[in-house]
């Protein structure tokens, strides 16, 4: 990936993240990249979100967990508008990076639950703490069809306990229990794939989804490596 962006970009801009631990970082250069990207590609409201979401995290860094949750699904929730693939990216299912999902200011529940996992790994927050959970969720009563499912992001305090969900859809974060209008259908992080009721499965989660492997791979080229 080095050599290939060596040809365009200054050095001090190609030199991408290293990870740390089981989280992802985001090092000096690789907040100058997404700046860069930012207003090359969507112009200086989107570069002025890169940096305020830069200050948030630099802000939160030395947070207990409970307060990067709440800074994190509060910057998000606040600043981007919920919106659907159809209307954003002109098709029917598309998972944004970070840097597109804030470039755009708009996107629907994959692209909140991917930038706030990848926010909290920066911020140092363990990966076996976080996974992407796909729910059916009620909406005024009526249950989502599996192909309008919902994704929300889960905290687990014990891996094999409920998890606390940050939810695009409302600003406050609550334990999955309080949560009785959202079930279950599976989760994953870049580590793993689980299934209510069932063993850890120890399943390679871009075998299984061929978009999660596609957003991990682009998030790289945006300069955040795992």
């Amino acid at each position: 990936m080095l050599s290939a962006l060596a040809g365009h970009l200054p050095v001090r801009l190609i030199s991408l993240v290293l990870a740390a631990g089981l989280g992802w970082t985001l090092a000096q250069p690789g907040l100058d990249r997404l700046q860069l990207l930012a207003q090359q590609r969507y112009g200086q409201p989107a570069t002025e979100t890169v940096i305020s979401w830069r200050h948030m995290l630099e802000e939160s860094r030395a947070l207990p967990d409970d307060e990067k949750l709440k800074a994190v699904n509060q910057f998000f929730n606040r600043r981007i508008r919920f919106n659907a693939d159809q209307a954003v990216w002109g098709m029917p299912d598309y998972w944004a990076t970070p840097l597109e999902f804030i470039g755009r200011a708009q996107g629907d529940c994959e692209d909140f639950a991917i930038a706030k996992y990848i926010s909290l790994l920066m911020l140092g927050v363990p990966n076996d703490k976080l996974r992407l959970i796909y729910v059916r969720a009620r909406f005024g009563g009526s249950l989502i069809l599996n192909t309008e499912a919902h994704m929300v992001l889960g905290y687990y305090v014990d891996p094999a306990g409920d998890p606390i969900i940050l939810d695009s859809l409302l600003n406050s974060i609550r334990p999955a229990a309080a949560r009785t209008d959202l079930t279950p259908i599976f989760s994953f992080n870049s580590q793993g794939l689980w299934v209510p009721g069932a063993p850890n499965l120890g399943a390679d989660p871009t075998a299984r989804l061929s978009r999660w492997r596609d957003v991990l791979d682009r998030i790289k080229i945006d300069g955040i490596q795992l």
